[in-house]
């Protein structure tokens, strides 16, 4: 079978032909229709992600497809059903072979491309402004990276618990998407000073950061007393340092999120998370956008896609 591997942290990664195994005890292979992108994936290829696997590795940290085979003495849902994956690799690839724990059926009414690219984005953010800042009704809530795979559904989700949203993302295109999905402020990150604009409004009582470096710093300044900072990740390549005395002196809490962490010491957070979460898809409160579908013989200007910051919402790969 075809999967795109990476072989070595100095070259590419490339598509190779691996053999295709048989499940085992405790695995299900399932047939892989789609792949969700996320910017751990760039961070991976160059071993700078903090879960990269060992070498040889197949990208692909989320799927959607079918049951194909099923290991033996292995509780799962029959063959043919359909069914998501987080798996932190794998996924890139014709067959992937997954820990029957992790699979979620997914709702007749989801379409592969979207069950793909679901989990991740909606998952972090979800449990992050739930779980870890307690995001409440009529709490401004900045999101920086607003247009982004994770940072455009916390925007969403934001608005739907009834936050006064920020959005700060760059570009007027960006901006305009965030402000379809909920967004009450718009900032555009190329042309005006966030802090200025954020501190106007009275401050913020949680932000979102998956960007990091100056934003972050920025940000910082201009929480209320009390503010949260969600550390999410940071794609601006710049991870910040903390001036402790900022935190002393306004109260501030600084909370970091390794969503697919939550599957080691604490999968129940990620299980009721995404019981109410494919809910409110299937009640029609959530719409997922995804920018851009590559063909699998695409995936290396999939990835540069989002390297460059092209997308809006998330990239899936059409297996």
């Amino acid at each position: 079978m075809k999967a795109f591997r990476v072989v070595n942290f100095d070259k590419p990664a490339t598509f190779c032909n691996i053999p295709r195994e048989q499940p085992k005890g405790g695995q299900v292979e399932v047939k892989i229709d789609a792949c969700g992108l996320n910017f751990a994936d760039l961070l991976m290829q160059k071993n700078q992600y903090q879960d990269t696997p060992n070498v040889p590795f197949t990208l692909g940290m989320e799927i959607a497809g079918e049951i194909s085979a099923i290991g033996p003495n292995t509780q799962s849902p029959e063959v043919g059903s359909r069914v998501t994956v987080f798996a932190g690799q794998g996924g890139l690839a014709e067959y992937g072979y997954f820990p029957a724990e992790r699979l979620i059926k997914i709702p007749d009414s989801m379409p592969s491309e979207v069950a793909a690219g679901f989990q991740v984005a909606y998952g972090t953010s979800h449990i992050a402004l739930t779980h870890c800042a307690r995001l409440k009704k009529n709490d401004t809530l900045l999101v920086l990276g607003a247009a982004g795979g994770v940072g455009l559904t916390a925007v969403e989700l934001g608005k739907y618990f009834g936050a006064q949203v920020i959005a700060a993302a760059r570009g007027q295109e960006k901006l305009n998407i965030a402000k379809r999905f909920g967004a009450d402020v718009l900032i555009d990150t190329n042309k005006e000073n966030l802090r200025d604009v954020v501190k106007s409004l009275g401050g913020a009582d949680v932000v979102y950061d998956p960007i990091g470096g100056d934003l972050f710093k920025e940000a910082v300044r201009a929480c209320k007393p009390e503010g949260k900072i969600l550390t999410i990740g940071f794609a601006s390549g710049d991870i910040p340092v903390i001036a402790a005395n900022y935190l002393l002196v306004k109260n501030l809490s600084v909370i970091g999120l390794n969503w697919g962490a939550y599957l080691k010491f604490n999968p129940k957070v990620i299980s009721s998370s995404v019981r109410e979460l494919t809910k409110l898809y299937t009640d029609k409160i959530l719409t997922p956008h995804i920018s851009h579908i590559f063909p699998f013989s695409e995936t290396n200007a999939a990835l540069e896609c989002i390297k460059n910051r092209k997308s809006i919402g998330k990239v899936v790969v059409k297996i």
